[in-house]
């Protein structure tokens, strides 16, 4: 099941997530970041640094809202963190609210907390292990098992606070309740319902910022609340767990003998440089209470975009909480504690110093000195995003740097080449861009035009009025007289840069040509003209002739008749 869900039309291709992955789990398939789930820590950190919101956390509030409205027997467990983070003017108003929305019980996960307290103080008071690390983070976990396994065996034994309780609510309420665990924590969701170790302890995970907008969608507010108690005995120091350092004041608070040394570390990079250093044997005899968040848990991925600092949050916890051991239930309950730790790293294929060659190559790095180690695309090195292309987690594409050469090579060559003249004109009527066709006709260099105003070289009346109306002009025909130039020009208003860009296309040829046939054609109705003419003179000679020819044969016939018809009347 997906804990962080992707949405794709929203990524766009600045790989800010991959460069946030200390760990690389997500990888880049048709330009589309995937997270690879069997790599991901779930610290939420791709979360918190997409521009774009393009990943979400996969909510069970549905499930809750549908368990409720069951009329399930429904309890919740709220993470301490909701003394730093919720408005109200008593704890107790967060309770009615809750209850208000149709739980059962409140119940505060520290109760949990006190029990995992108690589990390492035991395994402090064996002195048993030559390390201790504190397992509360699943994140933390993951990032032990699956990137540092041969120190599996350092981590606590002990499962999380959240399961603890949520075994414990379960013993007090019935097998059948549902526990919701309230916090600010995506990877607890994945712990409550992904791994077998520990499933069945809790049935729904959601995060303040769930309960904010069900809240505000109920018309709730806490302040207008009533102030009513929790339903567990009060935990005490041990609501101190997500803050940084809160785990070894609990532990101090519980008066355990132990001669470990007491360290807290928080932050994925933080967490790292000390694993490393463990495994490097620089780590000894030591008690380490490790959280991927940095400054603890108070302010986890889940409650980003809700606008608190995690200063104010730590010192309203630390304001609200007794420094004294927790008080116990009146009749005490057996939960299981225990966790086992293993394995879950993975081997990807390592390619051969040729094929990550190979891969250099293709995106133009032949040598050493070409390879600019820029982290654009996520990697901290050519070479190893090459490796990663090889294990199909990135693209060639990737590259800015050559992307970007690419794209500014075939754009320089195309603006360079064309036959058109290319300008762009700032609001200010000055030049900022002057191809190679512009300098040949201008006669004037690039270096020379750039950031002097187009009057200077023809008539800026079309350049003001797109200025003033962002119309653009399409093939209007201009004569450029100073360089005996016809031109059709092309003026477009650019919003983003608030300049305009001019294409000029040289006609003189087409315009000459079309001269030259206009020429011809006139001679040519000429000659023709002559010739009718000359035709006409012809027939009206011929027919001159024809008219005497005509008379005369009338005469010489009328006579013959005239003799003929004399000669019958003798």
């Amino acid at each position: 099941m997906k804990i962080i869900d992707f949405k794709n039309a929203s990524c766009k291709h600045c790989y800010k997530c991959v460069r946030s992955c200390s760990v690389k789990a997500i990888k880049v398939k048709d330009a589309q970041a995937e997270i690879m789930k069997e790599n991901c820590i779930l610290c939420g950190k791709c979360l918190e640094v997409c521009p774009q919101n393009a990943k979400t956390f996969v909510s069970d509030l549905d499930r809750v809202k549908y368990y409720i409205r069951s009329g399930e027997k429904v309890v919740v467990s709220i993470a301490p963190s909701y003394l730093g983070i919720m408005d109200y003017d008593v704890p107790g108003q967060v309770v009615d609210g809750l209850l208000k929305l149709g739980f059962t019980a409140v119940r505060e996960t520290a109760e949990g907390a006190a029990l995992v307290t108690e589990a390492y103080v035991g395994i402090m008071s064996e002195g048993q292990m030559t390390n201790i690390i504190t397992t509360c983070c699943p994140s933390v976990n993951d990032l032990v098992e699956k990137y540092y396994p041969s120190l599996v065996h350092f981590l606590a034994p002990v499962v999380s606070p959240m399961v603890a309780h949520g075994r414990l609510i379960k013993k007090i309420y019935g097998e059948d309740t549902k526990v919701v665990f309230l916090g600010p924590c995506i990877a607890k969701k994945e712990e409550a319902e992904e791994d077998e170790r520990t499933e069945g302890a809790i049935d729904a995970v959601i995060h303040f910022g769930e309960l904010k907008e069900w809240m505000a969608a109920e018309n709730i507010i806490l302040r207008e609340c009533e102030n009513r108690p929790m339903a567990n005995p009060d935990p005490k120091i041990n609501r101190l767990y997500p803050v940084s350092r809160g785990i070894i004041q609990s532990v101090i608070v519980s008066d355990v003998k132990d001669s470990y040394r007491h360290l807290f570390v928080d932050g994925i990079e933080n967490c790292r440089e000390l694993l490393d250093a463990m495994e490097a044997g620089e780590i000894q005899n030591c008690f380490i209470e490790m959280n991927m968040c940095e400054g603890g848990c108070v302010k986890g991925p889940a409650t980003t975009k809700m606008e608190f600092s995690r200063y104010r949050a730590r010192f309203h916890i630390e304001d609200q909480i007794e420094y004294l051991p927790s008080e116990t239930l009146k009749d005490p309950v057996e939960v299981d504690m225990k966790k086992t730790f293993r394995s879950r790293k993975t081997t990807d294929r390592i390619p051969t110093e040729e094929q990550i060659k190979e891969i250099l190559k293709a995106t133009g790095k032949y040598n050493k000195d070409q390879e600019l180690n820029c982290g654009a695309c996520g990697y901290m090195s050519c070479r190893e995003k090459a490796i990663a292309v090889f294990q199909g987690k990135a693209e060639l594409e990737m590259c800015l740097p050559h992307t970007f050469e690419q794209a500014r090579s075939m754009a320089n060559l195309v603006l360079e080449e064309t036959p058109n003249l290319v300008l762009i004109i700032r609001e200010d009527l000055t030049i900022s861009e002057f191809n190679r066709r512009a300098e040949q006709v201008f006669k004037v260099s690039r270096q020379e035009a750039v950031g002097r105003f187009i009057f200077e070289f023809m008539d800026a009346s079309i350049f003001e009025e797109v200025l003033l109306t962002h119309e653009p002009v399409h093939r209007l025909r201009i004569k450029l007289e100073p360089y005996d130039m016809s031109a059709l020009i092309s003026v477009i208003y650019m919003e983003n840069e608030n300049a305009l860009l001019t294409i000029i296309q040289d006609i003189t040829a087409e315009e000459k040509e079309l001269e030259h046939q206009y020429q011809l054609k006139m001679k040519t109705v000429e000659a023709a003209q002559k010739v009718i003419d000359k035709q006409m003179m012809v027939a009206q000679e011929i027919a001159g002739l024809l008219g005497e020819t005509t008379a005369e044969t009338k005469a010489t016939l009328n006579k013959l008749k005239r003799s003929m018809l004399e000669d019958d009347i003798r």
